[in-house]
């Protein structure tokens, strides 16, 4: 009978251990199941020339999520971009936020989906560096049409006229001026050098200067001579 209660008591005891670890199993195969934030994502995107912010959720579950965009500035929310819900699949679901954003700008984007997750998705989202523009579109040459030259316009020449034009006679035609009474006259005093060229005392100061000449010349010599006699003494 012992040995039978013993064995029995080992059975339990082995049921309960089986048991609570199923109960483990099961509780972490739920969790993992359950909605959690690293089921979402989110993304800047351009929709034609105009910005969107995109969130995806891959939630197999499909519980239900509420997400709501803020754009921040230096760590602030200064602007609250939209609100939407959400219920993911293992495809996954996405939902789109028209918002024009600037390029680097940041958004924080938090889902709450009770009781498994409320927070923010880390890290914040940082906007493109390049902002969306639309896309050019080349515009078409316009196609060259003919066109018909003018003729040109040839000016006429005017007809010459034929009367010829008479010549002045000759009692119509100026007389000459008379050149000779507009000439100025030469002044009095100028009268002897028009003439001779020179002043009429020009000879007698050359004579004088020649004979001042002749007498320093003779001075000289006496003087020299008169010297070198005295010199011989």
């Amino acid at each position: 009978m012992s040995i039978t209660r013993r064995n029995a008591r080992r059975s339990v005891r082995i049921l309960g251990v089986t048991a609570a670890s199923a109960a483990l199993a099961l509780g972490a195969a739920g969790n993992a199941l359950a909605c959690n934030i690293g089921d979402f994502s989110a993304e800047a995107k351009c929709d034609g020339n105009k910005g969107v912010i995109t969130v995806t959720d891959v939630d197999p579950a499909g519980v239900p999520a509420t997400v709501t965009v803020y754009l921040q500035n230096n760590n602030a929310d200064i602007k609250k971009v939209g609100e939407q819900e959400v219920k993911g699949s293992r495809e996954g679901t996405t939902i789109t936020f028209a918002e024009d954003w600037k390029p680097e700008a940041t958004y924080r984007i938090h889902v709450k989906a009770a009781p498994y997750v409320d927070a923010d998705i880390e890290p914040n989202l940082v906007t493109p560096a390049t902002a969306c523009t639309a896309k050019d579109t080349p515009t078409p040459t316009p196609t060259p049409t003919e066109t018909t030259p003018e003729p040109s316009v040839t000016p006429s020449t005017p007809a010459e006229s034929g009367t010829p034009t008479p010549a002045p006679s000759e009692d119509d035609s100026t007389p000459p001026a008379d050149t000779a009474s507009n000439a100025p006259s030469p002044a009095a005093g100028d009268s002897n050098l028009a003439e001779t060229g020179a002043s009429s005392n020009t000879g007698l100061i050359a004579g004088i200067a020649a004979a001042l000449v002749v007498v320093g010349g003779g001075a000289v010599f006496f003087g020299m001579r008169r010297r070198g006699a005295n010199n011989n003494r």
